[in-house]
C-alpha cells in the first residue's frame, strides 16, 4: 500500500532541512515521463544539509553551482559529483537560505522495468540504493536542476504513508568530512532498500 497520491505542498518544504529530512521518509518520489510512463519510489533514506553546516554546498554562500539551493522551498537541486554521478536534493527553508535534503535511497514501485534497463540490473535492492543510482534509475541529470516539485509537471513528491518516529533511525552522513558530529542521515530502520553504510560508520540511533 503506497498511501495518498496527494502532492506535498510548498509549506511542507518551507522548514529546516533537519525537520523535512525525516518527514520525507515514507513519501513517494514521482517522475512523469513524456511517454506517459510513471516512475515512483518510496523514500527510505535522506540526509539534511543546512547553510550553517560546513558539509553543505551552501556553507560559503551562493554560487553559480549551488544557486538553486537558495531559490525557495520545493525546488529540485541536482549536482554533478566525482566527474561521473548526479545527486538530487529537495530545497527546504525560506527563499534566500541555502538548505536542502539529499535523497539517498527509495524503494522502487512504478516503472521498475525502465529503471532496471537504465541501471543494467534486475536486483530491486540495487536499483535506487544510493543517490547516484537513484538519479540514474529516474533519469535525473543536469536538465532537471531547478525543477519545481510543487507546481511542475515533470517531478513531484506525494504524501504516501509517512514513517512513524519509532521506525526512523538517525546517524552520521555518508562521505562527509566536515560537520561529522551531526546525526543528519535518516533512514527507515531495517529497510532492505537503504544504501549500505561503509564499514566503520557510527551506529545509528532512534531520534528523540
Amino acid at each position: 500500500m503506497t498511501g495518498s497520491r496527494r502532492r506535498l505542498g510548498r509549506r511542507f518544504f518551507a522548514r529546516p532541512a533537519v525537520e523535512v529530512a525525516p518527514d520525507l521518509l515514507g513519501r513517494l518520489l514521482v517522475r512523469e515521463m513524456s511517454s506517459g510512463r510513471r516512475l515512483s519510489g518510496r523514500i527510505v533514506e535522506t540526509e539534511a544539509y543546512e547553510q550553517s553546516d560546513p558539509a553543505s554546498h551552501s556553507y560559503r554562500g551562493r554560487t553559480e553551482r549551488n544557486g538553486v539551493m537558495f531559490g525557495g522551498p520545493g525546488l529540485l537541486y541536482v549536482y554533478f559529483t566525482y566527474g561521473m554521478h548526479f545527486c538530487m536534493n529537495v530545497v527546504t527553508g525560506p527563499e534566500g537560505v541555502g538548505s536542502a535534503v539529499l535523497l539517498r535511497a527509495v524503494e522502487p514501485l512504478d516503472g521498475i522495468d525502465l529503471m532496471a534497463r537504465r541501471r543494467s540490473t534486475r536486483d530491486l535492492r540495487l536499483l535506487c540504493a544510493g543517490p547516484a543510482r537513484m538519479c540514474q534509475a529516474f533519469g535525473v541529470a543536469r536538465r532537471q536542476n531547478g525543477l519545481d516539485l510543487v507546481a511542475g509537471s515533470e517531478m513531484h513528491i506525494e504524501a504516501g504513508i509517512p514513517a512513524q518516529e519509532t521506525d526512523i533511525a538517525a546517524g552520521s552522513r555518508v562521505g562527509v568530512r566536515d560537520g561529522v558530529g551531526r546525526d543528519w542521515r535518516f533512514r527507515l530502520r531495517d529497510d532492505e532498500f537503504v544504501s549500505r553504510a561503509r564499514p566503520g560508520m557510527p551506529a545509528t540511533r532512534t531520534p528523540r
